[in-house]
């Protein structure tokens, strides 16, 4: 069983992540929140609650790293897809370079 410390980082690292994480989805594909929240899991195992994504997401259209449009469904209910804007793929790419080089330095 993990101690409470491991236990604690290992939920920071997640919540330190999540930005890149998204980024790293969001340039592969459009997804709208729900849709992101089921590839973080299937693709990173992690659990993001929708009180976390959303806010991220806001703040990353905000900082202009990501954009949106709606599309209508059958339903008629419209989603809103997110995807990376051009400024977002740049600190997608420079994020990830910052990853390696820290992972680099720890192994």
């Amino acid at each position: 069983m993990k101690n409470d410390f491991l236990n604690n980082w290992q939920s920071q690292l997640r919540k330190g992540l999540l930005p890149l994480c998204a980024l790293y989805i969001l340039e592969k594909k459009s997804c709208y929140g729900y849709e992101l929240i089921q590839e973080l899991k299937s693709v990173f195992g992690i659990d993001v609650a929708e009180g976390t994504l959303y806010p991220l997401l806001i703040r990353l259209m905000r900082d202009g790293q990501l954009t949106h449009k709606w599309v209508e469904q059958p339903s008629g209910i419209p989603r809103k897809y997110y995807s990376v804007s051009p400024p977002g793929k740049k600190t997608l790419k420079e994020m990830k370079s910052s990853l390696s080089l820290l992972a680099s330095k720890v192994k």
